[in-house]
């Protein structure tokens, strides 16, 4: 089979850095294929590379065999290259409909095209791509995160036409479902699908064939149906992964009750009872949109409750900022699912953006150096895993996995004894997952507590002392860590009765 688009010693250099070294990869018509490797790795140079944001400096690629470089994403659409990328790239202020035909969405072939005719062209796009949920006429700020990364997607599916670039495509997605329909559909028309994910039950499910990469080049193509998860664990980080983050099954409910809420209720919520224990880690698992993420955002100090009590450290308490969740005693550190847009100052060092928290507590009369903000930063970066050499890196420039890296140190330098996590390890890779995990169980076996969301079941089953199911602004399931597992889970997210139904097999 002649191969769609073929990658040939592919290298990128940033100064002395090196991103890319020599990457070799082919890709056929109608196959997805996906890339693999640990943040750092190079997957995100790639894209920008093949999407025409930035320019190889060596290396070649070619398109049905004939040579192309893309000089930006809109040259890249000329030659049926589309990209949805992690970092949603939407514009916030402007509509579905402008975002989706963008840079086509106000200019008619002789005079300004109507708002009405936009509107009807996008509805269109919508239907094609079976949306039915959101309004085309809908300002893209107001979308839930899983509704923006839907219209990315939607977006990039139809400008698509020889390859489809989908860089964690599913990170912010409740389930696979649509998307997978939509790659079936395009790639049953020949166009590849170039499928970049760190789930690797999503890739075994949607790719035929997989490309590690590992500092910057290519370890190998394997045909993911001929290899195991250990083996390419083996060629993205050199040795074999560690499964020894597994929570305790030690009972924490006769501990310290660090955090507590009695029928606590917001908008979605609807009277919410739950304790966290010093040395656990409560895990909450459901399906988009049942309210976890406003009560996260309540502990948080980012979203005030309508009714009911929170209790830090056994004193009812208002948490009417994050200044003022870090203020009670033992403390609350948020951190939250959007780190490019809520968490991260882009232009700042990464020691600047750890290092923050010691500087608000204490004044800001000091003169703050860069060797000083090393200095704070530097411990709480080692607890993290986060590379000292990163602490100078202007923190927008690194890869995502050591973005979250910087907001978790953060999160360990305010002094903080309870770590509310809000989807922690979406879009990072298996390497960084390990060091977040280690981060965690050393936070409790310290006295600390954590909740934390994930929307993977597998990282709950694995980490959580203990897990609340959150169904329709309700808590419908509280499972100890020895009765944890995916299939529980997952019948208690979609209601009561199936949770009922799924003990009763489990008893049977």
């Amino acid at each position: 089979m002649t191969e769609r688009i073929n990658i040939s010693n592919l290298s990128k250099r940033y100064g002395a850095t090196v991103a890319l070294s020599g990457v070799d990869m082919g890709i056929w018509p109608g196959e997805v294929h996906a890339v693999l490797g640990e943040n750092g790795a190079g997957k995100s140079t790639l894209v920008k590379i093949l999407s025409g944001v930035v320019s190889s400096n060596a290396g070649s690629i070619s398109l049905d065999e004939e040579i192309i470089r893309p000089s930006s994403i809109i040259e890249a659409r000329r030659w049926g290259i589309a990209t949805a990328f992690q970092e949603l790239s939407l514009i916030p202020n402007m509509t579905v409909a402008e975002n989706l035909l963008l840079p086509r969405a106000s200019s008619g072939r002789f005079w300004p095209e109507s708002k009405a005719s936009i509107f009807e062209r996008a509805n269109e796009v919508l239907i094609e791509w079976e949306i039915d949920d959101i309004s085309s006429q809908s300002i893209v700020a107001d979308l839930t995160l899983a509704q923006r990364q839907r219209i990315e997607l939607v977006r990039a599916l139809s400008h698509a036409h020889c390859l489809l670039i989908l860089d964690e495509p599913t990170a912010a997605l409740p389930d696979t479902s649509w998307l997978f329909r939509q790659i079936r559909h395009v790639t049953s028309q020949g166009v590849s699908v170039l499928y970049i994910s760190h789930r690797l039950n999503e890739v075994r499910e949607i790719c035929q064939r997989a490309t590690i990469l590992r500092n910057g080049a290519t370890m190998g193509t394997v045909d993911l149906e001929g290899v195991d998860d250990e083996d390419i664990f083996s060629m993205m980080v050199g040795h074999e992964s560690s499964h020894k983050n597994k929570a305790s099954q030690e009972n924490a409910t006769n501990k310290e009750v660090l955090l507590e809420t009695d029928q606590l209720a917001s908008k979605m919520l609807k009277g919410i009872n739950l304790k966290l224990h010093a040395g656990e880690i409560l895990g909450v698992a459901g399906l988009e949109g049942q309210g976890q993420q406003e009560l996260f955002r309540i502990f948080g100090g980012l979203h005030k409750p309508k009714s009911g009590e929170i209790k830090v450290g056994n004193k009812v308490t208002s948490l009417n900022s994050p200044r003022q969740a870090l203020r009670v005693n033992p403390g609350i550190a948020f951190v939250p699912e959007e780190r490019k847009t809520e968490g991260i100052f882009p232009s700042l060092s990464a020691a600047a953006n750890i290092s923050i928290p010691n500087f608000a507590t204490t004044g800001w009369a000091k003169i703050v150096n860069g060797r000083l903000e090393r200095h704070l930063a530097a411990e709480a970066a080692s607890q993290v895993g986060l590379s000292t050499r990163y602490l100078d890196f202007e923190v927008g420039n690194l890869s995502g996995g050591n973005q979250q890296k910087v907001l978790l140190a953060r999160a360990l330098m305010t002094g903080a004894k309870i770590l509310v996590l809000f989807d922690p390890t979406r879009g990072v890779d298996v390497g960084t997952k390990q060091s977040i995990y280690a981060m965690m169980r050393h936070f409790v076996d310290q006295g600390g507590a954590i909740i934390f969301y994930s929307s993977e079941l597998s990282e709950l089953v694995q980490l959580s002392s203990r897990c609340l199911v959150v169904y329709d602004g309700l808590i419908t399931d509280d499972v100890a860590a020895n009765e944890i597992s995916e299939e529980r889970l997952l019948a208690s997210a979609h209601g009561p009765v199936n949770a009922r139904k799924e003990s009763i097999q489990e008893a049977v």
